[in-house]
């Protein structure tokens, strides 16, 4: 199975559900990694060299001047080490919630919006871009000729999401995706000369992942589906992708967390025997959630699952999804979902 492909995919109504409110600890931690602008050093050191890996290579990277960010993982985790003086502007394609929505809104409006489509080679160039920062089949693509390989051709620097390297050709990297999160933020850091920064910035998220951690439970872990979208088959997440962590850290199990798959598309018959108890949403522009639970409380392969009889749905955002610091807020909300639920 491939990737979350990075498509449009056609809506089945036209109607949204609105995300749950942040939390007041996820509004507090947003506070933490927005507003600081990173100090850079500008002398020979930034001019310089320095290897990171980018996926299972090293690669040498000078300071970054015009970054471009293909969706909303990829700019905040620039935006949270301080780096919009960095950033010259974004890719944000359909599936991306309104920037406006973002804790890093601020940051968002001081750089360019480049494209609301999907990220090209011809668009990079002619905007003189230095650095890419996008996922393996989700941004960079041979089928529509944007790779690491090929940009490093033409002289522009690029980085990859350690949780997309899980099948990135030639040089593949497997990581938790929390841990891969963790390890992006240090590398970036390590890219743009902030480690410091990235320190801190990742020991704050390591503390709420541990909080919650901590107060989940321990027995009987409530099995849960994500649903991205899909009505013949669901798409859904296996083990490599963030809400399997937001889950298994919460105290629930994903049903199809012995998938050692990204997204993932399977059958109905799979999601019907595992019984699922609770449902995530997975929210994004394009196909907004309520459509999504429409489908399921009247599809008769759906209607009759433990979580749609309870009305058992949680709404997981597009970038609470996807890898970058809105993972932890979606953590947290699930966490609190979940304790909510009469057992």
């Amino acid at each position: 199975m491939s990737p979350r492909p990075a498509v449009r995919r056609p809506a089945l109504l036209a109607s949204a559900l609105t995300a749950a409110a942040l939390t007041a600890a996820a509004l507090t931690a947003a506070a933490l990694l927005s507003g600081c602008g990173a100090d850079i050093e500008t002398d020979t050191e930034a001019g310089a060299e320095v290897k990171v890996r980018r996926c299972g290579e090293s690669v040498p990277y000078t300071v970054p001047e015009r970054a471009v960010a293909y969706e909303g993982g990829s700019a905040d985790k620039l935006f949270s080490l301080g780096l919009t003086d960095h950033v010259l502007g974004y890719v944000m394609p359909p599936a991306n919630p309104p920037v406006s929505e973002s804790p890093w809104a601020a940051e968002y409006a001081k750089v360019k919006m480049l494209s609301d489509d999907l990220l090209n080679k011809e668009l990079v160039v002619s905007h003189k871009s230095d650095l890419v920062v996008a996922g393996w089949n989700s941004g960079f693509s041979d089928q529509r000729g944007i790779t690491p390989e090929i940009l490093d051709r033409l002289g522009i620097q690029s980085f990859m999401h350690t949780e997309s390297c899980f099948n990135y050709p030639g040089f593949p990297e497997k990581s938790a995706p929390f841990d891969g999160l963790y390890t992006d933020l240090e590398r970036l850091g390590r890219i743009f000369r902030v480690e410091d920064r990235a320190t801190e910035v990742v020991g704050a998220l390591k503390e709420r992942v541990d909080k919650v951690g901590s107060a989940a439970p321990k027995a009987d872990p409530l099995p849960v589906f994500l649903y991205d979208s899909g009505t013949d088959q669901p798409f859904t997440a296996g083990s490599q992708v963030p809400p399997n962590d937001i889950i298994k850290t919460a105290g629930a199990r994903n049903i199809f967390d012995g998938l050692d798959e990204r997204w993932t598309q399977v059958n109905w018959e799979a999601v019907t025997r595992a019984a699922p108890e609770v449902i995530i949403i997975l929210d994004y522009g394009d196909q907004p959630a309520k459509e999504k639970i429409d489908f399921l409380r009247k599809s008769p392969r759906t209607s009759e699952l433990p979580a749609v009889r309870k009305n058992q749905f949680f709404v997981l955002d597009y970038n609470e999804g996807i890898s970058g610091p809105r993972n932890i807020d979606g953590l947290e909300k699930f966490a609190s979902y979940l304790a909510s639920l009469k057992r």
